[in-house]
């Protein structure tokens, strides 16, 4: 493999700001130095003069092409990958799902096929459990023996994905045991169902209503509920996709108590309101996810945990699906709006604009968008950061470059964007993917197959 030299930039990491010049060779990271005190020489300069030299975006949570509603996510793994490594992320973290009736492995499996040799940056998988009983506990063991090391169970979607109390407990029974981490989409949905079901009987069915009937009271309750019982369980939990003020205030608690509780928000909590989802006629169909959006006075609140370390990654949660033929399955009923999002390519843009905002520092920017979440997830130091033997994921980053999202302009294959029109400070150049080039002076030079399946260790934040 080329050796490669970025040369002229400034290295940030979670941890360091340094002005030194970064050997690549094998693909992984050799060597850091002060410019001018080193003879190294190399196959390919890169000049970053003027520009930061981070690493790659690590993204815990993707949804590529997952069954949703009588459709699916409208980005394929090829796709989909295809536009992190645009904005400037070099690893996700999809999530393979367990069939009702089927097994864990089954699942897994099913995922492998369809990312297998298609996907243009490394990858790894969680595992989604749908049906929690004896065979499946016993197979979380064997699952993290392949490398899959945390299980998602939802107190939302009854007749889907709902786990109850009891179900909940014994997998994180489970995970205490065998090292495992359990994530949790915290949402009371048995509640909402019925919130629903009377909304939709008075005749409110536009988008809006998506928002208003799962509160955040609901998502709070949700998020106690499952603190305690991983209290109970003597076992950590990492709660996804947390939206709202009150459920911060659940996560602080638990911490301030010394609780093993982590927290994910993405980026359409801390950018994207209601006002978004009540966009007059079905507009507001391109906004509706789960967790809903919440008003903008919520946003603080995610803000102050991001910098407080309540909250300690951020994700996107990208699933999308068209407003053309998907997201209008809706049209009459909110409920039946599929719910989810596009954003894998935005987020490592949008964090940027918070460092330009003020609301995080540039060190922060990187904490929550590639260290912790490989730290969190058995990734680091492979990925996540720049260091003498860590895989060359890295990404060269014009902070004064100035552009405007748009569905015109971006590279996930869904036919709008939830940032139309929004102008952001700071711009993905150049990205490496172990030393070799994915992105290049703007282009997309990779290809499908370049990115192996990544198989994880056990949470770092866990022990």
């Amino acid at each position: 493999m080329a050796r490669t030299l970025i040369t002229g930039g400034l290295v940030v990491t979670a941890s360091d700001e340094l002005h030194v010049d970064v050997l690549v060779d094998g693909g992984r990271v050799v060597a850091l130095a002060t410019p001018g005190s080193h003879g190294w020489t190399a196959d390919h300069v890169i000049d970053a003069t003027g520009k930061y030299v981070i690493p790659g975006g690590v993204d815990a949570h993707t949804h590529m092409e997952m069954p949703f509603g009588g459709t699916t996510a409208s980005d394929t793994f090829e796709t989909g990958t295809r536009a992190a490594a645009w904005g400037g992320t070099t690893t996700v973290v999809d999530f393979a799902i367990q069939s009702k009736g089927g097994s864990l492995r089954a699942g897994l499996d099913a995922w492998h096929e369809k990312a297998e040799g298609r996907c243009a940056i490394d990858y790894a998988f969680h595992m989604i459990m749908s049906d929690v009983n004896e065979s499946s506990l016993k197979e979380m063991d064997r699952l993290i023996e392949l490398g899959v090391t945390s299980f998602k169970l939802f107190t939302a979607y009854p007749g889907v994905f709902l786990s109850d109390d009891g179900q909940i407990l014994r997998a994180m029974q489970r995970a205490g045991a065998n090292g495992g981490l359990v994530m949790t989409h915290a949402e009371n949905g048995t509640a909402i169902d019925v919130l629903a079901e009377q909304a939709l009987a008075r005749g409110e069915r536009d988008p809006r209503h998506h928002g208003e009937v799962r509160k955040a009271l609901l998502e709070a309750e949700a998020t106690h509920r499952v603190i305690r019982l991983s209290q109970v369980a003597g076992a950590p939990v990492y709660v996804v996709h947390v939206s709202a003020r009150e459920a911060v205030a659940e996560l602080v608690r638990a911490r301030d108590e010394g609780l093993p509780v982590f927290g994910e928000t993405c980026p359409q909590y801390l950018f994207l309101s209601t006002d978004d989802l009540a966009e007059p006629g079905f507009e507001g169909a391109k906004y509706v996810c789960s967790t809903p959006l919440r008003p903008a006075d919520h946003q603080e609140a995610l803000w102050r945990g991001l910098r407080t370390n309540d909250l300690q990654v951020v994700s996107t949660d990208h699933c999308p699906f068209c407003f053309k033929g998907q997201k209008e399955m809706g049209l009459e009923d909110f409920s039946k709006i599929p719910n989810g999002l596009p954003g894998v390519e935005n987020r490592m843009d949008l964090l940027h604009q918070a460092v330009v905002d003020g609301h995080i520092g540039r060190r922060r920017w990187i904490d929550i968008a590639c260290a912790t979440p490989a730290r969190m997830f058995g990734l680091y130091p492979r990925k996540g950061t720049i260091a003498p033997g860590s895989d060359a994921d890295i990404v060269v980053y014009d902070p004064h470059a100035e552009q405007t999202l748009s569905a015109a302009t971006h590279h996930m294959n869904v036919d709008y964007s939830a940032y139309e029109g929004r102008k952001v400070t700071g711009r993905v150049e150049t990205v490496l993917s172990r030393g070799v080039p994915v992105v290049a002076d703007r282009a997309y030079v990779g290809h499908a197959g370049h990115g192996v399946y990544l198989p994880r260790a056990l949470c770092q934040y866990a022990g």
